[in-house]
């Protein structure tokens, strides 16, 4: 790049502009801002077009020093070995909870209607791809419990088994759906 007199240049290595006086044989001499002349080789300066406080006016520096005081991104909760096998699902089939007044219901309505929303439920489990789920049916006479028994022997991705005796006693049963049939 050649320079000429009246050209605005910067330093490379410093923090100094100014206006080229004169040059010789590779040597450049220089009006600094502040009013003093320098003498610099032609490699030490560039020659610029805005000034340097331009540029620095550009940069917003409360904006920057805000981005870097944002609060950090929260870490991933570490879940209790007891937490992790807790299943994600639970249905209970207990008449009460299915409807509102079982009045008029003779026991066969009413196991129908454990029996649908059981049904309707596991099939709600397989789409939705849950691992897991536990069909509360009380302990009683049993019949809800072989009912249920009876359907889920009819699928074949999936075991069944006694649920939690700690949290559920005898009146549970928990699914596990196998997630690559």
């Amino acid at each position: 790049m050649e320079l000429k007199k009246g050209d605005k240049v910067a330093v490379l290595d410093d923090v100094l502009e100014g206006y080229v006086l004169k040059t010789e044989a590779g040597t450049v001499y220089i009006e600094t801002t502040d009013g003093f002349e320098m003498e610099f080789s032609k490699e030490e300066l560039v020659k610029i077009e805005t000034p340097i406080e331009a540029l620095q006016e550009d940069i917003d520096f409360e904006k920057v020093l805000a981005e870097k005081k944002q609060p950090p991104k929260p870490k991933s909760k570490r879940i209790k070995p007891k937490e992790r096998n807790l299943p994600p699902m639970e249905v209970d089939l207990h008449i009460e909870k299915l409807t509102s007044s079982s009045r008029g219901m003779n026991n066969y309505d009413m196991l129908n209607l454990q029996m649908e929303t059981a049904k309707r439920q596991l099939e709600f489990a397989m789409r939705k791809r849950i691992q897991k789920i536990v069909f509360i049916h009380g302990v009683g006479e049993g019949v809800l419990k072989a009912e249920l028994d009876f359907l889920l022997g009819r699928y074949n991705n999936l075991k069944f088994y006694d649920a939690d005796y700690q949290k559920y006693g005898l009146g549970a049963t928990e699914v596990y759906f196998f997630q690559n049939a």
